[in-house]
C-alpha cells in the first residue's frame, strides 16, 4: 500500500509538472515534448486505477495520434527567428 501510495504521488508530481511545464516553455519543441510525457503520466494514473482500456486509448489517442500531428506541425512550421534558415531559401 506504501508503494501504490509513493508512486501514485511520483506520477502526480510528474503530471503536474509536466502540464506546467507544457505552458510555462517557450520552445514550441519542448513544450510538445512535456505535453507527451504529462499524457503518459496520465495513462499510468489509469493504470494505478486499474482502468487498463482507458490506459490503452489514452497511448493510442492522445500520445500516438494527437502528439505526432503536433510534431509535424511543429517540424513543418518555417520559424522566421533562424538565420541559417533563411539563407537557404533567399539563395
Amino acid at each position: 500500500m506504501v508503494v501504490e501510495t509513493i508512486a501514485f504521488a511520483l506520477f502526480a508530481l510528474v503530471t503536474v509538472g509536466s502540464s506546467l511545464g507544457v505552458v510555462l516553455v517557450e520552445d514550441v519543441w519542448h513544450s510538445a515534448l512535456l505535453l507527451g510525457a504529462a499524457l503518459l503520466s496520465v495513462a499510468v494514473h489509469y493504470v494505478m486505477l486499474q482502468a487498463e482500456f482507458l490506459a490503452a486509448m489514452q497511448i493510442l489517442v492522445y500520445v500516438g495520434g494527437v502528439l505526432i500531428l503536433i510534431t509535424f506541425a511543429v517540424m513543418l512550421v518555417r520559424r522566421e527567428d533562424e538565420p541559417e534558415a533563411m539563407e537557404v531559401f533567399e539563395a
